[in-house]
């Protein structure tokens, strides 16, 4: 039998050679005579994917540090969206939709038993840590307190993605990492979460490149964030911001959202600060 083959905005010649086949675009519209219809590339991947897993459509995300803030929204907005979604925190998590499962991703131990009971993983987002960057003068910050907020943030994301690895190659999934844009900018006192979050900033780009082409891995740095208390802000909190407003945890849904389906984007870091970063700013 005999078809037309249509691509995108093209039609498609078709030649064979051997086992290979070899494509070459004409100008729409135009029509060939096949012996098959043809996928796109994303088509064959995701039938492929399908065909390999044997999995239903549903997919599962796996969000840390879901009890509140940027995790809880993230975690509420991919149960409404009808994913499966494990939420892992320290503090309890009650939400629906959302497997809550008390987790310190810190710790290595609390990480494998909290994995006995994820059997897939397709978007993987590391968000847990603690939130104030602020421990005082460096003269004074004890190893514990480095420790406590490094393990947090970057030790999390490692021993989180090292026990997610297998279910995401698996699954030809995605890692999301949230740093900051304190990785590239800080205020006083705020050695140990700079670092964390410089840290998380290098593990994308290396995860990146050892997972590819199997699993994409990117990260949010997010700027002013309001998770609470936004009636509270000052006019020039928002004026400040060259888009006119502080962010919302919904900005960081939105770039979440991008990031898990942007097949052609790894290794990245998405800036979602409303241009804070963008801002020369100079006593005057």
């Amino acid at each position: 039998m005999m078809r037309r083959v249509v691509m995108g905005a093209t039609i498609t010649r078709v030649s064979q050679e051997g086992r290979g086949v070899f494509l070459s675009r004409l100008p729409w519209p135009h029509t060939v005579a096949v012996d098959r219809i043809f996928l796109t590339p994303k088509q064959m991947v995701r039938r492929r994917a399908g065909a390999r897993s044997g999995r239903m459509e549903m997919k599962t995300i796996v969000v840390t540090g879901a009890a509140s803030g940027i995790g809880r929204a993230i975690a509420v907005d991919y149960a409404r969206a009808g994913w499966r979604v494990f939420g892992l925190d320290v503090d309890t998590i009650a939400l629906d939709g959302v497997t809550g499962m008390v987790c310190d991703v810190g710790d290595e131990g609390s990480v494998a038993a909290a994995f006995v009971d994820i059997d897939a993983v397709d978007l993987l987002v590391n968000n847990a840590g603690i939130a104030d960057p602020h421990r005082g003068p460096i003269e004074t910050l004890s190893l514990a307190d480095w420790r406590r907020v490094t393990d947090s943030h970057l030790t999390g994301a490692f021993l989180m993605t090292r026990a997610a690895v297998p279910a995401l190659r698996r699954s030809k999934g995605a890692i999301v990492n949230i740093a900051s844009t304190r990785f590239a900018m800080s205020e006083p006192n705020s050695e140990a979460y700079a670092a964390a979050k410089g840290g998380i900033v290098a593990l994308t780009h290396a995860l990146a490149i050892s997972l590819g082409p199997d699993v994409r891995v990117n990260a949010i740095a997010p700027g002013w964030i309001v998770t609470d208390g936004w009636d509270d802000l000052r006019a020039v909190d928002h004026a400040q911001h060259p888009v006119g407003r502080a962010g919302l945890v919904d900005d960081i849904v939105d770039a979440v959202r991008y990031l898990a389906g942007a097949g052609f984007v790894t290794g990245q870091v998405l800036t979602v600060d409303g241009g804070m970063t963008r801002k020369m700013i100079y006593v005057e």
